[in-house]
C-alpha cells in the first residue's frame, strides 16, 4: 500500500521540485498540495494523508502552528518539517510541536523518501545537519541562553510576543480574548519557567528567540 503524502510549501517551484520527485517512489503516493497553513488544514480533512510534508517559513499561519493544529485533529498524521535552515530553535519548535522528521530543504532531494518511508513505520528522522544542532542543543540546555521558548505552551508564545510589543496586560487580553488575570498569570509562569524578573527581560528574550516575528 503506498504512502499517501501532503506537500505544502509557500514556493510553488519548490511544490513542483519535490512532487517530481516523489512521483518516481512507487511506494509514495502525493495526494494534495498547499501554499500556506490554512490550505494546508483543508487539504489534509479533504484527503487524510498518511504523511504531511511541512514547510516551516509559509506566511499566515506558519509550519509550526500549521503542524500543532493539524496533530490536535488527527494524531495519527507524522509531519515532516522543512526548512532552509538548521537552527536549533525551528528544529525544537516543530519537534515540540509534534513532528516526527525534519530536513533542510538543501538534503531534501537525497533524503525526503527515505524521512517519509521511515516515518511512517514509527521512527523519528533528522537529517544530519539537524542531528547536529540537536546534540548542540542538549548541551547548552543547563545554560540561559539554553532556555528555549519551546519549553512554553502555546498561549504562553503568544503572551509573551504581544508582551514584546509593548502590549499591556489589558490590550493582550482583548487580543487574545481572555481576562486580564489570566495574562498575568501567563506573564508569571513565563518570568519563573525562564527565570527571568522584569518585562525588559522577558522583551529582550523575545526578540533574541524571534518570537516578535511568528
Amino acid at each position: 500500500m503506498s504512502i499517501r503524502i501532503v506537500l505544502a510549501d509557500d514556493h510553488k517551484m519548490i511544490l513542483a521540485a519535490l512532487r517530481s520527485m516523489l512521483e518516481k517512489e512507487i511506494d509514495i503516493d502525493v495526494v494534495g498540495e498547499a501554499g500556506d497553513g490554512a490550505a494546508l488544514l483543508e487539504v489534509v480533512a479533504r484527503t487524510t494523508p498518511d504523511v504531511a510534508v511541512v514547510d516551516i517559513g509559509m506566511p499566515g499561519m506558519n509550519g509550526v502552528e500549521a503542524t500543532r493544529r493539524l496533530l490536535a485533529g488527527r494524531p495519527r498524521l507524522k509531519v515532516i518539517a522543512l526548512s532552509a535552515y538548521d537552527d536549533k530553535r525551528f528544529v525544537l519548535e516543530m519537534l515540540n510541536a509534534g513532528a516526527k522528521g525534519y530536513l533542510v530543504k538543501a538534503s531534501a532531494g537525497d533524503e525526503l523518501p527515505r524521512a517519509i518511508r521511515a516515518i511512517a513505520q514509527g521512527r523519528t528522522y533528522l537529517c544530519p545537519e539537524v542531528a547536529g544542532a540537536i546534540v548542540e542543543a542538549a548541551r547548552d540546555k543547563t545554560s540561559p541562553a539554553g532556555n528555549s521558548a519551546v519549553h512554553l505552551g502555546r498561549r504562553e508564545r503568544e503572551v509573551l510576543a504581544l508582551l514584546a510589543e509593548g502590549k499591556s496586560s489589558s490590550e493582550i487580553a482583548a487580543r487574545m480574548h481572555i481576562a486580564a488575570s489570566t495574562v498575568e498569570v501567563h506573564r508569571r509562569n513565563i518570568m519563573r519557567k525562564l527565570d527571568l524578573h522584569s518585562v525588559a527581560e522577558l522583551t529582550k528574550y523575545a526578540i533574541r528567540e524571534g518570537l516578535t516575528s511568528p
